[in-house]
């Protein structure tokens, strides 16, 4: 048996009292979080651990009664959060935490120990628990917790975060179980080429597509909420506050956007859960994204090329949200003894799948494939030849056969196996 920890996000349902101290624990939160970053950048570097801040923040809630509306709890977990920030960035995995603006980060009120939350299942859509401070809220019932009898030392719910977003407050609870260790998957391998005309393009020939995640009148409505936004930011005199009806236009923008943004997930989930449940190796292309979606403005001395055309490939390649696809990938492949393996992306579309070959003007178009070393001839769908590049040298990245980063190879051995030419 192995432990795992799962995040179950709900949705909250918050009379307008509660939705308004939740809106005041929010704020406090944002606010200690951002006079922790200023005491820790003024004071000297040895001065400087988990007590003294914990010291600060105790005086601190005396002395400003609007600090008092954040319980003591959720106040050491936003300290612990801050101090993790730090550890992050001196290992390398993000940058340094810095100022949180009020309109420029979510809301989020931490409540760390599971016991406080005392959740009841009312009825098959329904749930309540308890917020510190701001009482009993009910909550949907999607998926079944460990909660009641059902919970114990190894299956419980940790903790909980309530999170602001653009349609309301939500529910993300820490949900501890204990599962059976997985058995290897005995499916076949796959290679996964992501693009923007085809998502995700399998190397066995098939394609995994999505519409567009808002409809038609949705659409509409969104470009014309965009251009009275811009036509009220024009209006507005310099250092004036937004109107309400400004702000008004941007909540309502954020909601269309967050729709959008929840049918992609949507669709990410049950595409991804389907691919590790069929598949035992996938392999996927190891870009670098941030450095894709680079703005090709340039400089004043030096001014871009292509600067529009770049900018709508950056958003195209921002709503498919390649990274997200990838992390749900992996973590559901290991739960089905599965393993996703990230291989080097140059040439991956120029190569022949067929005879190995890298031959300028064998990608005639987006779509089309046609080797033109003389022999082959061989011809696919370009993203499906792709994949299929993927799925052979993740084959020989877990096999520890060939040196997958030199590019400048043009031929390699054929490929063996159910894809083969």
């Amino acid at each position: 048996m192995v432990k795992r920890h799962r995040g179950h996000k709900a949705r909250l349902c918050l009379t307008p009292s509660q939705a308004a101290a939740a809106e005041g624990q929010g704020h406090a939160a944002r606010a200690l979080w951002n006079l922790v970053h200023d005491w820790w950048t003024m004071v000297a570097k040895e001065r400087r651990s988990l007590a003294a801040a914990d010291a600060v923040i105790r005086q601190g809630r005396k002395d400003l009664p609007w600090l008092g509306d954040l319980p003591a709890q959720a106040a050491q977990a936003v300290l612990k959060a801050y101090f993790q920030a730090w550890r992050n960035c001196w290992e390398g995995r993000t940058r340094a935490p810095a100022f949180k603006g009020r309109f420029r980060s979510r809301m989020a009120i931490d409540v760390p120990q599971g016991r406080d939350l005392q959740i009841v299942r009312l009825n098959r859509r329904w749930g309540r628990m308890w917020a510190p401070k701001i009482g009993h809220v009910l909550f949907r019932w999607t998926r079944d917790l460990p909660v009641g009898r059902r919970a114990d030392k190894a299956n419980r719910v940790s903790g909980a975060r309530l999170v602001k977003e653009a349609e309301g407050w939500y529910v993300v609870f820490r949900v501890q179980s204990e599962v059976p260790e997985p058995t290897a998957h005995p499916g076949p391998s796959v290679g996964i080429d992501r693009g923007i005309a085809k998502p995700l393009a399998l190397s066995d020939g098939t394609f995994r597509e999505h519409g567009p995640w808002l409809t038609e009148g949705e659409a509409k409505r969104l470009r014309r909420l965009e251009k009275a936004r811009e036509r009220r930011r024009r209006a507005r005199e310099p250092e004036v506050r937004d109107s309400r009806r400004l702000t008004r236009t941007y909540n309502q923008i954020a909601q269309l956007r967050a729709t959008a943004k929840r049918r992609a997930v949507d669709w990410q989930h049950k595409t991804t859960t389907r691919i590790a449940e069929t598949f035992s190796r996938i392999g996927v292309e190891d870009l670098t994204i941030p450095g894709m979606v680079r703005s090709a403005r340039g400089s004043v001395e030096v001014p871009g090329t292509r600067v529009r055309q770049k900018a709508g490939l950056n958003r195209a390649i921002t709503a498919e949200a390649w990274g997200r696809t990838v992390t749900m990938l992996e973590y559901k492949a290991a739960e089905r003894g599965g393993i996703v393996v990230k291989v080097p992306a140059p040439n991956t579309s120029r190569r022949c799948s067929a005879c190995g070959c890298v031959t300028t003007g064998s990608r005639e178009t987006q779509a089309r494939f046609v080797c033109k070393n003389p022999g082959c001839g061989f011809e696919a769908n370009a993203d499906t030849n792709a994949g299929r590049n993927i799925d052979h040298a993740a084959g020989q990245a877990v096999s520890g056969r060939g040196d997958l980063g030199d590019t400048r190879s043009v031929k390699r051995q054929p490929p063996t196996g159910p894809h083969a030419a």
